[in-house]
């Protein structure tokens, strides 16, 4: 799909068909690279800032929790408003103001001077790092339908690369300074806003655009937009689950690894970095011939089922090594996530974009506060001197039928699958 420059443009900057549509993409790429290098850097050095700042461990832990909750809201809360505001104003401004934003908190959270600073700080990181669903809307512009599995798949790689490389980053610079990490997120972030103010053009032309209301902008009114048809409502049950199951790891991985195998801190962060390079070289090479040979229902339905058999075994597992083995399969969990976005794309109007992708970063929020506290919560009944489950990897196996569950749902809902929107629909 190559889109034109408009004569009554008022910017002049829209994607042409094939150079600058390229730089467009490359710009996505590298900006979700430094966007989540960004977030990573600060992942080493956060917990032990909040404890120096708490002045205690057993405080560090509240605030801890606090701090991860306030993120997660404000992402629930602000990206829709994001979203439908790129819809209306384009993706460039939107994008560009959000990631000078994420330089500008990451500076104030480097001099913060104490906890309510701080506290300040992740509300502004929640809101401003809610640009990644006008990112994701603006692939959904330059892309055709049958090549959005792809793109979005290679914003994934680059998610994951930059996953693997800050804390790498940020461990290291922690060892200078625990505020180190923090100067290099601005410093990275604003790289990003510089670089996309020179090479990114617009990709929403004005007669694609559609009116700022608060009705489709506030997280429930972009929920409705999820129940405007039936497969819709389905591919965003999955996509609740997938995220569901996948906050496991973030909940329960570092403390399951350390009683079951031993493993500390150098192992943890290892297999972590695996994980992001599997991850890359699943959603950065393999989606795109998946998707071309056998289309995206089938390649998500693949996907979710062998992340289920793989975190099934990683449950199982009852040594370290076959943990490790049991990452191979569920590496292939990478191929859903791109193609429930592409197969959700396809359900609505090029001027509802914005809306989808912050209703889709909603549901993902909504999950990323009940999974953790779901898992937790089951982690905790499986260990101690006499558990409620008797298996200590129970977490696994239960996000292992949550995965199950989302492909099944899947699999019926592409089954029952309907005429999809044509690309260049208005909105409606």
């Amino acid at each position: 799909m190559a889109i034109r420059r408009q004569p009554d443009s008022p910017t002049g900057m829209t994607v042409p068909a094939h150079p600058r549509r390229t730089a467009a993409i490359a710009f996505i790429l590298v900006t979700a690279l430094l966007d989540v290098m960004s977030m990573g850097i600060v992942i080493p050095v956060l917990p032990q800032l909040i404890e120096q700042l708490s002045g205690s461990i057993a405080a560090a832990g509240l605030w801890n929790g606090l701090f991860v909750a306030l993120w997660a809201g404000m992402q629930f809360l602000c990206s829709p408003v994001i979203g439908s505001l790129s819809d209306r104003y384009g993706r460039r401004p939107v994008i560009l103001v959000s990631i000078a934003g994420l330089a500008l908190d990451y500076v104030l959270m480097a001099l913060a001077p104490n906890l309510w600073w701080l506290a300040l700080g992740r509300i502004l990181a929640g809101v401003t790092s809610s640009s990644f669903t006008s990112a994701f809307a603006y692939m959904a512009d330059i892309t055709p339908p049958e090549g959005r599995a792809k793109g979005y798949g290679l914003i994934g790689a680059a998610f994951s690369a930059g996953f693997v490389a800050g804390p790498l980053i940020g461990g290291v610079l922690g060892e200078v300074s625990l505020r180190a990490p923090f100067w290099a997120a601005a410093a990275l972030s604003g790289l990003a806003f510089l670089y996309g103010l020179v090479v990114l053009p617009e990709s929403l032309t004005p007669d694609k655009r559609m009116a700022f209301s608060w009705t489709r902008a506030n997280p429930f009114g972009a929920l409705r937009l999820l129940r405007s048809h039936p497969e819709l409502s389905s591919l965003a049950v999955v996509n609740f689950l997938l995220y569901f199951a996948h906050h496991l790891f973030s909940a329960v991985f570092v403390l399951y690894a350390g009683a079951r195998y031993g493993w500390g801190a150098w192992e943890v962060g290892a297999l972590l970095a695996l994980v992001g390079i599997l991850d890359m070289g699943v959603q950065g090479m393999l989606v795109g011939p998946v998707v071309k040979r056998l289309g995206d229902g089938p390649t998500m339905v693949i996907g979710l089922a062998f992340g289920a058999i793989g975190i099934g075994a990683m449950g199982l597992a009852p040594t370290g090594w076959l943990f490790v083995a049991a990452m191979l399969p569920n590496a292939l969990w990478g191929l859903a996530m791109p193609t429930i976005q592409s197969l959700m794309t396809r359900r609505v109007s090029e001027s509802e974009q914005g809306q989808l992708q912050g209703a889709n970063n909603s549901v993902g929020a909504i999950a990323g506060i009940l999974s953790p506290l779901f898992f937790g919560a089951v982690y905790s009944a499986s260990v101690g001197g006499n558990p409620f489950f008797p298996h200590i990897g129970t977490a696994f196996l239960m996000a292992a039928l949550v995965l199950a569950s989302a492909a099944l749902l899947g699999w019926r809902a592409g089954r029952h699958a309907t005429p999809q929107l044509d690309s260049g629909a208005a909105g409606h």
